[in-house]
């Protein structure tokens, strides 16, 4: 029986792995400092969670097969020492992924925004044509029981993260699956506290691009100049196919896409979401689904969790959250929901919650991002900032980087809430966007804002 042995286990998606592991018939133990809900749970529910917390180098044996690496475990980790001793084999998250699936037909999806729907989409659309596979996500998606699951299934899609891959493995997570089709959404600078240039950023796709074997495929969003410059200049090697926004109407707030002579109406909606869906169509083609079976699937897919996550509605109204942070991100998130509903005001809500949001110099890069909106809101927590260790922000900083005078500043989740409670919501939509939960905003309450009908 292959033994594993997690360090730092009890993260969001290493406690997922180790799930799908003991569930594949592995032996599994894992150890960490601290556990919180939901991995407490689910570890506990699976007969994984470790008897006590922290770390003991006794865990550590010589007959393991593997020990995998968490991102929060430190170089010196006495676990990880010993593991080196007994020279062990040690692996990052994605490392590993890539040791379980040396045979499989790897789809890899990169890209700095949209990664988690479109891999979503393709999940979904090959689950509702019944096709074997396995997967990694990361977030929660309906009609999936965890966001990894690794089995014998001949293919296995993965969301390809660009950020580092443990605490001794500095490389980008998506440089060690080498996928045979793969997809890059567009580049747009992020994780600047491991990225400091935009240029250090844009260079870890391009060995991304370089490291896939020639005559492998390469699916690029070509409305992204950047991305197109940088496909065009290191992927001579792949076999390439651009995709762009495809022939698509909106009638009573209701998208409809069309391919050929296929057509289907969705339940998400945006630009975005069009090029999100268009890379997901040619990746299930890629895969042996035609358009007619990716479509009547993809007419189904309600979107990812905290993607454009319908909070309430009435027929005045519409309230979203959504996991926007990074610029391109907000902008397209607002974007899609002023082109969706053009007759309604909005409403739109930023929660600063990133190392990169709360850095007051790449703040710059927010400026007009919050234009759309006719009424816009930046809230950021002080808690945040210091556990992080950052300087405070200023209000008028904020929304001097922002570009908005009339911009409304919070760092009170109090003042936020009444805030909101005083506004008109006739004939106007809330959005809500962050990565985190507003120093605890209760969601379920917002429902009470809808106007009567």
């Amino acid at each position: 029986m292959t033994k594993v042995h997690f360090i730092a286990i009890g993260g969001s998606v290493m406690h997922q792995l180790a799930i799908a592991l003991k569930n594949k018939g592995y032996q599994v133990t894992g150890s960490d400092d601290e556990i919180f809900e939901p991995a407490l749970s689910n570890l506990q529910q699976a007969g994984i969670l470790p008897a006590s917390m922290g770390w003991d180098p006794a865990r550590i044996t010589p007959d393991l097969d593997a020990v995998i690496l968490g991102m929060h475990a430190r170089d010196d980790n006495p676990e990880l020492i010993k593991a080196r001793e007994l020279q062990l084999k040690i692996y990052s998250f994605p490392e590993y992924i890539y040791q379980e699936s040396k045979n499989k037909t790897r789809v890899a999806i990169g890209g700095s925004h949209g990664k988690t729907t479109t891999t979503a989409m393709v999940m979904h659309a090959l689950q509702v044509n019944q096709q074997s596979f396995d997967y990694l996500v990361g977030a929660r998606l309906e009609g999936f029981a965890q966001s990894v699951n690794i089995t014998d299934a001949p293919v296995i899609v993965c969301e390809a993260d660009e950020y580092p891959a443990s605490a001794i493995e500095k490389r980008p997570k998506f440089h060690f699956l080498h996928p045979q089709i793969a997809v890059l959404t567009g580049i747009a600078w992020d994780h600047i506290n491991v990225f400091p240039t935009y240029e250090i950023y844009k260079e870890q796709f391009a060995i991304f691009i370089r490291q896939m074997e020639a005559g492998q495929v390469l699916i690029y969003n070509n409305t992204d100049t950047e991305l197109v410059s940088l496909v065009t200049a290191t992927g001579g090697h792949l076999k390439l196919v651009p995709y762009g926004l495809p022939e698509h109407t909106i009638t009573n707030g209701v998208t409809r896409v069309i391919f050929g002579n296929q057509q289907a109406c969705l339940e998400v909606f945006g630009d975005h979401n069009l090029l999100n869906l268009h890379a997901a169509k040619l990746v299930c083609n890629e895969l042996g689904l035609s358009d007619a079976e990716f479509l009547a699937a993809i007419a189904t897919f309600k979107g990812a969790a905290k993607r454009l996550e319908l909070v309430a509605k009435n027929d005045h109204c519409v309230i979203y959250r959504d996991f926007a942070h990074a610029p391109s991100k907000v902008k397209a998130t607002m974007e899609a929901t002023k082109h969706q509903f053009p007759d309604r005001k909005l409403i739109a809500v930023l929660e600063l919650h990133t190392y990169s949001s709360l850095n007051a110099d790449f703040l710059e890069q927010y400026h007009g991002a919050l234009d759309t909106a006719d009424t816009a809101v930046v809230f950021y927590s002080k808690h945040a900032l210091e556990i992080k260790r950052m300087p405070d922000l200023a209000p008028e900083l904020i929304a001097q980087r922002f570009g908005r005078n009339d911009l409304h500043v919070f760092h009170n989740r109090e003042k936020l809430e009444a805030f909101l409670a005083a506004q008109q919501y006739q004939d106007t939509n809330l959005l809500l966007m962050s990565s985190g939960t507003y120093d605890g905003l209760d969601f379920s309450k917002l429902k009470a804002l809808l106007p009567s009908d």
